[in-house]
């Protein structure tokens, strides 16, 4: 045997051993992805959460299997993203899986995975928000978006283009989200993260819904005074001007209340029909103290500028308010000014009474 042959018959055996041992490992490594797959599908009882790492993942309304599956593989929920898919394929994952915040573990198997990324899962994350009386539509959203409801954008434009089926909605047209203003009832309420921008907002409006009902009638009709829309926008504005007061000796929503009511139907009086409350003008400024200057503001909301109520709400208000807008006090005020020691309004029925206390209070409100 020649050397040249010796050197052929050596690489020859090198080359198979090389190809046997890799045929191996594909072997083996094809058995491991089967098992696994095996395993992760077909096992008697789904693996859930008894060990392994415990994450929180977003699933976004616009992610795909594939998105998901990508997800899923970076974070080390599943080895082989390529038989997630496959298993979502026939499993139909796409129909069950939907947007939201999730805890999952490393030791699920596919279809505890699935299943916990499904809307009615018990590892769906939630959090409890509490919605004041008081806040503009804008603070509400933005509260909702700073908690991971869901985003202010989503919010905006749902409450702007959804068609809600609420008969009393029904005059206030599509387009500007302010037209819900007044109606996200203050409340505590559970949402679920990422949840549903539409079940966000008809959750606020199924409660209002609820707590108005037994008053609708009065405000529906072609012979009442005063709608429903009117009512709200009466009780936001008490909301945000009223001292808090409420009590058998004294209540100050209902008193503002009579206040406004007072001015609105006695235009021959010294107000002659200028509403001049400082809320519209926060309202219409941005939150801020409100200046003189503000009174020029050419807007329906400017209650020192345009006689009668401003063009809708101008915050969500709560039911003590919404109660005195309905029934406000029997008095002959109209104005009142804040007592910066007792941090409660004192009420006038003339400019100059009304001028008296400003000037003793040096100016703290009217």
């Amino acid at each position: 045997m020649n050397a040249k042959y010796l050197v052929v018959t050596v690489v020859e055996m090198i080359i198979k051993v090389a190809v046997i041992a890799a045929f191996v490992v594909y072997i083996f490594r094809g058995a491991a992805i089967a098992y696994d797959f095996g395993y992760r599908v077909f096992a008697d009882e789904p693996v859930s959460a008894a060990g392994g790492r415990t994450m929180t993942v977003g699933i976004g309304a616009d992610m795909s299997v594939k998105d998901i599956a990508l997800m899923l593989e970076e974070k080390g929920l599943i080895q082989y993203k390529f038989l997630f898919k496959l298993y979502a394929w026939f499993s139909h994952a796409e129909d069950k899986i939907a947007p939201g915040t999730y805890e999952l573990n490393t030791e699920m198997d596919y279809h505890a995975l699935v299943s916990s990324m499904g809307s009615s899962s018990s590892t769906r994350k939630t959090a409890d928000v509490t919605i004041k009386e008081g806040l503009t539509i804008d603070q509400v959203f933005e509260l909702l978006d700073d908690r991971g409801v869901t985003s202010v954008d989503k919010l905006r434009d749902m409450a702007a283009n959804y068609d809600y089926a609420f008969d009393w909605l029904r005059e206030r047209p599509l387009g500007d989200y302010h037209r819900l203003e007044g109606y996200l009832f203050p409340d505590t309420y559970t949402f679920e993260l990422g949840e549903n921008p539409k079940y966000v907002i008809n959750k606020m409006l199924v409660n209002f819904d609820a707590k108005m009902d037994e008053y609708m009638a009065q405000y529906t009709g072609e012979d009442i005074q005063y709608s429903l829309h009117d009512i709200v926008t009466i009780a936001s504005m008490i909301e945000k001007e009223t001292d808090g007061t409420n009590n058998d000796e004294r209540n100050d929503y209902r008193s503002i209340a009579s206040v406004i009511y007072n001015r609105l139907e006695n235009p021959a009086a010294e107000t002659v029909g200028y509403l001049q409350i400082d809320a519209t003008l926060v309202y219409l400024n941005g939150g801020k103290v409100p200046t003189v200057a503000d009174r020029a503001i050419d807007s329906p909301y400017n209650t020192y500028l345009y006689k009668g109520l401003p063009a809708g709400p101008i915050s969500n208000p709560g039911m003590t308010s919404l109660l005195a807008a309905m029934n406000p006090a029997d008095t002959n005020y109209y104005y009142y000014v804040l007592n910066p020691e007792t941090k409660q309004h004192e009420y006038s029925r003339t400019y100059a009474e009304h001028e008296a206390l400003v000037q003793r209070y040096q100016g703290n409100g009217g």
